[in-house]
């Protein structure tokens, strides 16, 4: 089974969304943003999908030296994840990054304070969370597989895309991970492309994905570019599967 991202449709309210999805997959995940912002759990609670959730990531930094920011951040996260366990949802969660790189030392040990108070809050509510691998966007942590240290104990949400941008997919394929995000590109821009269309080799990428054993999300831009992703993805499951 795959899971698909509500991104492909993210210009739709999320009932629109919610609904167009429910022919093609019994799994979504909520990009938590824009129109598919949760206040609540009820507008999930009309669907028998298996939720995962994207956590509010647009001016949430939970690396950051500011503390008011900080902690508003975990906040933001934490009201996320009371919203998660009404509808038994997993919960995906950005890194943070830091402004300048003189201070990056001191941002990571927001970082880990930052998860410390998550899992704390993820075990309150009995919801689990997963820590996203970033693209190439400067002063990101977890951009490569040489930052995994500070999530240690967390599931990684492996983003195959974000991977691709900073050439390590291959090191992130070989850490155990608990999530996956997959869409295509060419290794310079962040496109969301239907797989395929891009330079990651998908037959790879399928391999990790049954050897973890975890249902992964499809998180292309369209709808279009969804449907046709599931396709070369089953395509690809078969042929390593022999059939």
């Amino acid at each position: 089974m795959f899971g698909i991202s509500t991104y492909c449709l993210h210009r739709e309210p999320l009932a629109t969304a919610l609904d167009r999805l429910a022919p093609v997959t019994d799994c979504v995940e909520v990009m938590d943003e824009g129109l598919h912002y949760l206040a609540s759990a009820e507008p999930l609670e009309s669907y028998s999908y298996l939720y995962f959730i994207h956590a509010p990531s647009r001016g949430v930094n939970i690396a950051s030296l500011l503390e008011p920011i900080r902690r508003a951040s975990v906040e933001v996260l934490t009201e996320t994840f009371e919203i998660a366990a009404e509808v038994g949802a997993d919960v995906v969660v950005h890194p943070g990054y830091y402004a300048w790189l003189e201070e990056r030392d001191r941002a990571a040990g927001k970082f880990r304070q930052s998860l410390e108070e998550l899992k704390a809050a993820a075990a309150e509510c009995s919801v689990t969370f997963f820590v996203e691998n970033m693209g190439n966007w400067e002063y990101f942590f977890l951009r490569s597989c040489e930052d995994l240290p500070l999530i240690d104990g967390i599931g990684l949400a492996l983003d195959v895309g974000h991977a691709n941008l900073n050439g390590c997919l291959d090191c992130f394929l070989a850490h155990p991970t608990a999530h996956f995000h997959l869409h295509d590109n060419k290794g310079d821009d962040d496109t969301h492309s239907p797989v395929g269309a891009g330079t990651i080799d998908f037959a790879a990428v399928m391999k990790a994905v049954q050897k973890n054993n975890v249902v992964p999300i499809v998180e292309v831009e369209t709808f279009e570019g969804v449907t046709a992703s599931i396709a070369a993805l089953e395509a690809i499951d078969a042929g390593a599967r022999g059939e």
